[in-house]
């Protein structure tokens, strides 16, 4: 069958009307588009502006560096940019690279012609540029956050002024669009893979993804419940880090750092995937122990969430947990090492054909292992003790982090390059910006070790001449102009017009993995067919591929309904599953990420009322949505995919890709959630009297009520499902009509049962002030939820065969219902069982 020629004029109709699904908007409709590979594209170079903006406040702060007792810039306005610097590389450019990459490349990786969800990509992009421009342009206002990416109380809690504000609603706000970024990754690698490419032979950097985005699910959440308690201190002054008031500053590093550690490795893994698919095509060879390969990646990323006592071995902590976290830190090395290991093996056995990509890898994975090696030495607590908050800190972070991700990063533009433009940079060029950045970079940081074993603290805004420090702070400050020229050439690359270079090759690297079957010139489909994939380097084993591809004899090679579709696969062995239709381009996600940039903006400067109303017309605007464009019934069951192979149009369940997506949304939500319980138990570990002996305890009986009606709630959802599938309308409408109420009562109970506690006055009733707080809140989401589904039984949106809304509502509040159970339970019976 694939070996039957397509008639060119059939050829030509089918590849008209796939053009005509998938055309991307004109004009200035352009912006309302979805397509991943508009989408990635806005995304890659918002994040590449914002790492820009953070060199510039590097080079500010090595020229008033450069000389002792500098006045070049202010105390105040250096301690806005050394913050504003490390948020903005940490925030805006280091994960949102990663993501925005993969949004661009994936997909063609994979086969499919787009993500599962475009518009939720879109949503995320809108969001991170509103929040990246909120927070960065604060600087100019002179109401940047002061108190260092980290944020530490008290220094940060008592901050006049919006800045720590900023930081905490602004970065939350771009925290939600990350988690939405990698649930859409992480569901696309898991259902969009083409037939036949089972786990074990799709892609490396399809593994990071899951790996990477899997972490982001697990590190970004404790952040987020550490930033809500944050901000009720800021906002209503509860004293969760307020020590004269029972809190304790120890839970934010606790929190940050759970955070912050596997960020170190979010921001790795992916420059490892960049360099695990150049690395075998410059070798022109499959890689060596991709088995090896991806259980290390898994390990790495299990393993970094072990180690966030790291950045803590001189807050105090007894020596057993200085031993555990030590050891937990040389033991991440193994991991790694194997990765790299895989990578020179490779090398050593293949043809290598040395290209400029693979000399950027080359240069990060040199800059890596020194930083390694220095993280290896902080890593054993007493040379920490020594070394801690100096400038030997400072350079064996950017050691790790220039040559874990920017290094790599720059080796995956040049690579990626003529997939994303049909352009090549120039080698040149190219040359030229790695080593004034590699020679640069090595004359900035270098030197910085010894700067920080001479006794150079970090952050200081000025220090006094004659202590060793002078020669070696001109030296950084010089070489960090150097680094500059070295972005400059990079930059003059990336921009120069390239309309008189001639047609690139399809393949130019020759490379064996099914992205390079890309259409050139461009074409918007993604993938003209969807082929079946029984190899892990197609384009070098399955002959005759591009070719069928480019026909049309795989599947979906036609768009006779005019609409956008891509094939649903099973996890583990991608079998083919469902057809999906997925969304076309919108202005919605537009209005939902202004208004939802709104609800977090607003209470930045303690205006409340605004930011409730853009809340609600930002939850208005996805519902429509979600409404008008997602899980309608179809209007045919069935479609014919080619190659004698029928799918459904339509799934619920877990063979649907929303439902995924719940799960995986939801267990980054529970996360936060097991986040701020644990604050609770921090409490009442670290302090002899949490809770204290006068303290008055949430009503009982008002509790036992909350986790009654919500445990109803529960069950009528549940029920509602079963009712609905069995084709009992009214009951299921009855049920659905019943179980708001019950959320609403129950939520209800719980806000009474603290309403005489006074969260102001000690830590112990603000925390269960929080705890109720969190509860009511995703209480009202499932209210509405619920309420969702009624309209859309009520309306014939959902009906018993399509019930894929009722099917995901359910999910949530199996996990919801859990939550408000454990959360009544800690405010029902801890207060019996700790007194």
């Amino acid at each position: 069958m694939l070996a039957e020629p397509v008639p060119p004029e059939l050829q030509a109709a089918q590849a008209e009307r796939l053009r005509k699904a998938w055309e991307t908007p004109k004009g200035w409709r352009y912006w309302s588009a979805v397509n991943n590979s508009e989408v990635g594209v806005w995304y890659s170079l918002t994040a590449f502006c914002f790492m820009l903006l953070a060199g510039l406040m590097a080079l500010m702060i090595r020229v008033q560096l450069a000389v002792p007792e500098n006045d070049a810039i202010s105390a105040d306005l250096f301690n806005q940019l050394f913050t504003m610097h490390g948020s903005a590389m940490m925030f805006l450019f280091a994960v949102p690279i990663f993501e925005a990459i993969s949004i661009l490349i994936l997909p063609a990786m994979l086969g499919a012609r787009d993500m599962p969800f475009p518009r939720l990509s879109a949503y995320g992009y809108w969001s991170f540029l509103i929040g990246g421009i909120f927070v960065m342009g604060s600087i100019l206002f002179d109401v940047a956050p002061r108190a260092g990416w980290f944020m530490y109380p008290p220094l940060a809690t008592e901050e006049k002024g919006p800045g720590s504000d900023i930081w905490l609603l602004g970065l939350s706000f771009i925290e939600i669009a990350s988690i939405a970024a990698a649930v859409e990754l992480i569901v696309g690698t898991l259902k969009c893979r083409p037939p036949g490419m089972r786990v074990n032979i799709m892609p490396l950097y399809a593994w990071y993804v899951m790996v990477v985005g899997g972490m982001i699910l697990f590190a970004f959440p404790p952040l987020i419940a550490g930033d809500f308690l944050f901000e009720l201190e800021r906002s209503f002054d509860w004293p969760f880090f307020d020590p004269t008031r029972g809190g304790d500053p120890m839970l934010w590093q606790h929190l940050f750092w759970i955070f912050g550690h596997p960020e170190v490795y979010i921001v790795f893994l992916p420059s490892i995937a960049i360099a695990a698919m150049i690395v075998p095509t410059v070798a022109r060879r499959p890689i060596v122990g991709y088995s090896w390969i991806v259980l290390s990646a898994v390990g790495t990323g299990f393993l970094s969430f072990g180690l966030w006592v790291h950045h803590m071995f001189t807050t105090g902590l007894p020596n057993i947990s200085l031993g555990f976290f030590s050891a937990a830190s040389e033991a991440v090395v193994i991991p790694t090492g194997i990765q790299l290991f895989a990578f020179a093996a490779t090398l050593m056995v293949g043809r290598v054909r040395v290209n400029l990509p693979m000399l950027w890898i080359a240069g990060g994975l040199a800059i890596f292992t020194a930083g390694g090696l220095t993280g290896v030495m902080l890593a054993i607590a007493p040379f920490d003790f020594q070394a801690h908050d100096s400038y030997f800190v400072v350079a064996h972070l950017h050691y790790t982090l220039f040559g874990g991700m920017v290094f790599p990063v720059i080796a995956g533009v040049y690579y990626f390059y003529p997939f994303i433009a049909k352009k090549r940079l120039s080698d040149r060029l190219g040359k030229w910006a790695f080593w004034l950045i590699f020679v640069g970079f090595n004359l900035t940081f270098l030197p910085m070790h010894l700067t920080g074993l001479l006794g150079m603290p970090r952050r200081i805004y000025a220090y006094p001449a004659g202590l060793g420090w002078d020669w070696l702070n001109l030296l950084s400050s010089t070489a960090a102009f150097v680094i500059a020229a070295g972005f400059a050439v990079f930059l003059v690359d990336l921009l120069r017009p390239k309309s008189r270079q001639p047609q690139i090759a399809r393949n130019p690297w020759e490379a064996g993995t099914l992205e390079w079957s890309h259409d050139v010139p461009e074409e918007a489909w993604g993938a003209r067919s969807v082929p079946y994939i029984t190899k892990r380097y197609p384009l070098w084993d399955q002959p005759k591929l591009v070719e069928r591809m480019d026909a049309g004899r795989y599947y979906l090679g036609d768009a006779e309904e005019g609409f956008r579709e891509t094939m649903i696969t099973s996890v583990i062995d991608a079998r083919p599953l469902q057809v999906q239709r997925v969304t076309g381009p919108t202005w919605k996600t537009h209005g939902a990420a202004i208004f939802t940039g709104g609800a977090f903006i607003f209470p930045t400067f303690h205006i409340y009322w605004p930011a409730i109303l853009c809340g609600a017309i930002a939850v208005g605007f996805i519902i429509w949505w979600l409404w008008s464009d997602t899980a309608r019934p179809p209007e045919k069951e069935m479609k014919d995919v080619g190659l004698g192979l029928s799918l459904p149009t339509y799934a619920s369940g877990p063979k649907s890709v929303g439902w995924w997506a719940m799960w995986i949304t939801m267990l980054g939500d529970a996360t936060a959630f097991a986040s701020v319980i644990f604050g609770f138990f921090f409490y009442w570990t670290a302090s002899p009297d949490f809770p204290p002996p006068e303290a008055l305890d949430p009503v009982a009986w008002l509790v036992g009520l909350a986790a009654a009606a919500m445990a109803l709630a529960w069950a009528l959802t549940r029920a509602a499902r079963s009712l609905n599938r069995a084709g009992r309308l009214a009951a299921a409408r009855g049920a659905l009509a019943v179980a708001p109420a019950a959320t609403l009562l129950g939520a209800g109970a719980l806000i009474f049962s603290v309403l005489h506690m006074s969260p102001t006055a000690h830590v112990y009733p603000a925390i269960m002030w929080a705890i109720m707080v969190w509860v009511v809140v995703h209480s009202g989401v499932g209210a509405i939820m619920q309420l969702y589904c009624l309209a859309g039984s009520l309306a014939g949106k959902m009906t018993p065969r399509f019930d894929a809304d009722i099917w995901n509502v359910a999910l949530f509040w199996h996990f919801h219902a859990l939550s408000a159970l454990v959360a009544c339970a800690v405010l029902g019976l801890a207060p019996m069982v700790l007194t």
